[in-house]
């Protein structure tokens, strides 16, 4: 049963439901990683009926296939490369028009095409009626009608691809009249690569044809290098037919060809024998809703309602097992404190793993509600509203509407990640606004910030937090807009382009599609800490334990702790080299104070003395104006790694630091009660977490949206710097104030 017997591909548009479809069909049976040599999210699961094992794979979504982001490519070329037996086109059943331009260019691909016509309740509720026999008969393909957020015609969709798997449902292939024009351009074209074999072993001949007409870049680059004097020729003729379309209609051979396709399903759906309509002038309750939600005055108040509340949500719901997490931590580490002998060993797994990791692992509650209430927002249809509203305000800052997305995506309500985020800025088509946007979605607060903004908000802003939280985000919001104006302004001068996007209609969420997308984010955030942020923080832990103090020195601490033992009373001696806590004399604990104190300099100065302790010593004479000390230093350096790095190395750095027995408290107490800590400091320290360079992941990622190792390395440079600054202005004239 481990055989694959068919592989289907679920295709559709953004916002059609296609993954929700993916979801009710594979449960937990799905994995998620990315396609080969790109860095595109690739998701597979697994359905298994009548003794088949069907591989599902949810393509991303797409509006055309013409290659103009690199989510289009990705779906082209896995349905030619790995040519599955079944694609499932789900299209949004209320809006029928604008979908079915995708499934059109899957027909004339060749593609085995069936229809799941999604979301027909709310199609119905809007007046909406579909004959789907009709439909299918005017098309060719099969046709089933479905909710996916309900799972309601699953079975029959399964069995529709079923038939067209055993070949019960033949597909024929579809060939549109594109006007007097075109069409016999595109006939000599068909022959001369018939003729070539020109890329025929990769795509059907009509089909090459007409991405030549449509100016598709990834398919001329491939005829280019396959056969050059054939793709000339190829060019040749688009040229005179683009020629001939400028002087006769004043358009290009592209807008015709989308204009013909168009017509064409209008006349598929005209005089209601497909589709029938009610009231076409009818107000929908999505409409009626976003009347409000949308509205120019109240729909930006509500929506700072909004992100307040999922704050004051998450602290609500998260501080309870976020506090057991940590007593658990805690207890872990007392156990492996008292059942390890003292040694490098045992410094290790207490110091670089159980209180680095973790301290990271203890916000993974947090972490879920966040998710949790970000995956409502998104499933609802919300947060494209949000897009939507910011847009007026992006483009004041020189920045498209599509921007928002990436911003969101990168943690624009606290929770995301730059790296889809920087990847979401293929959607835009100015070259000059999506490097603005790709240098400034990092200041948003990523997933692997949220764990110390929390950190400090718990020790210093407990009776706060969600205000305060709220205030950090739109500090970080403020600092990317006038980031992007004034790059936009100096580096990256250009004029703003158009926005549109789709709204889809607003839904209720299904409990298993919140658990599916708040697990999948809340494990990558578990996994990270299992892998990445282990390794770096045994690193770490390293660097702060080696070289150690020189021999004369621990020496002269040993004699220290020698000298109190020796003017101490033999039974304080005894007692407290017995390791007794609770029945010690006043004058006994006087001593084991003694030497506590004295262990704990010990401590400190060998941290100091490491490798890492030097680098943040040296750094301390330019961040001591920001207010930061070398243990600081050494977590923010540690951060241009991962983020999440600088929590798990303040506690390792704080642990190593810890020698009392009977100190039990979490890092945020730690570092509530540790000399040159305060509120002013916490503050800074988060002001420049907001926009210090980001990590090497998202540098990388930069690096190859950008094509150029300099746009990285200003990445770096430009963002700390203005990190530094508003750190350095936050804490000199807060101190100056008193604070």
């Amino acid at each position: 049963m481990n055989k694959i017997d068919a592989t289907i591909a679920l295709a559709g548009n953004p916002n059609s439901g296609k993954t929700t479809l993916f979801n009710t069909l594979t449960g937990a049976r799905q994995h998620v990683g990315n396609y080969p040599g790109v860095t595109v999210e690739k998701k597979e699961g697994i359905y298994q009926v009548n003794g088949r094992k069907l591989r599902i794979v949810d393509l991303p979504g797409t509006y055309s296939l013409t290659a103009y982001s690199l989510e289009e490519v990705v779906a082209r070329d896995f349905l030619v490369q790995e040519k599955p037996e079944v694609v499932i086109d789900i299209v949004d059943a209320a809006n029928l028009e604008r979908n079915l331009y995708l499934t059109l260019q899957f027909m004339e691909l060749g593609a085995p095409v069936c229809l799941a016509l999604n979301m027909i309740d709310v199609a119905e509720s809007r007046g909406v009626s579909i004959n789907t026999d009709r439909l299918s008969a005017s098309l060719g393909v099969p046709v089933v009608t479905t909710v996916a957020r309900s799972g309601k015609g699953k079975e029959a969709l399964i069995a529709m691809a079923e038939s067209v798997i055993d070949g019960k449902q033949k597909i024929r292939p579809l060939t549109i009249s594109y006007g007097k024009d075109i069409d016999p351009a595109l006939a000599e074209m068909d022959g001369m690569v018939a003729s070539a074999q020109f890329l025929t072993d990769r795509y059907p001949a009509h089909w090459v044809a007409l991405k030549y007409m449509e100016g598709d870049e990834q398919v001329r680059k491939l005829g280019y290098a396959q056969d050059a004097k054939v793709s000339d020729r190829l060019d040749q003729v688009v040229a005179k037919v683009a020629q001939h379309i400028e002087d006769t209609l004043d358009s290009y051979p592209e807008a015709v060809i989308a204009d013909q396709r168009y017509g064409y399903i209008k006349a598929l759906l005209k005089n209601n024998v497909v589709v029938h309509r009610k009231d076409p002038n009818r107000l929908f309750v999505s409409d009626k809703i976003d009347k409000v939600l949308t509205n120019r005055l109240a729909g930006p108040l509500i929506m700072l309602a909004v992100i307040f509340g999922l704050y004051r949500f998450t602290f609500t719901y998260s501080t309870a097992p976020v506090g057991w997490l940590e007593t658990f931590f805690g207890w872990l580490g007392g156990v492996v404190d008292q059942g390890l002998p003292d040694g490098l060993l045992k410094s290790m797994i207490v110091s670089g793993v159980i209180d680095g990791v973790g301290g990271v692992l203890g916000f993974v509650p947090l972490i879920l509600f966040m998710f949790l209430g970000i995956s409502f927002l998104e499933d609802s249809g919300y947060m494209a509203r949000m897009a939507y509203m910011l847009d007026r305000v992006f483009r004041f800052f020189g920045l498209h509407g599509s921007s928002v997305m990436a911003f969101i995506v990168s943690g624009g309500i606290a929770g995301g990640c730059a790296v889809p985020g920087v990847m979401a800025t293929r959607t835009l088509k100015s070259r000059k606004e999506r490097l603005a946007t790709i240098l400034t979605a990092p200041f948003m607060n990523c997933g692997a910030k949220v764990p110390i903004f929390m950190l400090l908000v718990a020790a210093f802003f407990a009776h706060h937090e969600a205000e305060v939280m709220f205030i950090i985000t739109l500090i970080a919001w403020a600092g990317a807009l006038l980031a992007a104006k004034f790059l936009r302004s100096t580096v990256i001068r250009g004029e703003s382009t158009p926005f549109v996007m789709e709204l889809p209609p607003y839904r209720l969420p299904t409990f298993k599609g919140l658990a599916i997308h708040t697990w999948e984010r809340t494990w990558q955030y578990i996994r990270k800490a299992g892998t990445v942020i282990l390794g770096i923080s045994i690193i770490l832990w390293a660097l702060m334990t080696f070289p150690g103090l020189p021999a004369a020195q621990r020496q002269s601490f040993d004699q220290a702790r020698k000298a109190i033992l020796t003017a101490a009373s033999p039974a304080d001696r005894e007692a407290v080299q017995a390791g007794s806590n609770g029945s010690l004399s006043d004058t006994a604990r006087a001593v084991r104070s003694r030497l506590v104190y004295i262990d704990h300099q010990e401590a400190e100065k060998s941290l100091q003395n490491s490798v890492a302790g030097r680098i943040g010593s040296a750094l301390e004479v330019v961040s001591r104006w920001a207010g930061f000390d070398w243990r600081t230093n050494i977590a923010l350096v540690g951060g241009f790694a991962a983020k999440e790095v600088v929590v798990s190395t303040l506690g390792t750095a704080y642990s190593l630091g810890n020698v009392d027995p009977d100190a039990s408290n979490t890092l945020s107490a730690t570092l509530a009660a540790a000399p040159g800590w305060r509120p002013l400091t916490a503050m800074s320290l988060i002001i420049f977490t907001i926009f210090y360079a980001p990590c090497f992941v998202t540098i990388v990622m930069i690096v190859r949206e950008t094509g150029s190792w300099k746009w990285g390395a200003f990445s770096m440079a430009f963002n700390t710097l203005i990190a530094f600054t508003l750190s350095v202005i936050v804490f000199q004239v807060g101190s100056l104030l008193g604070y």
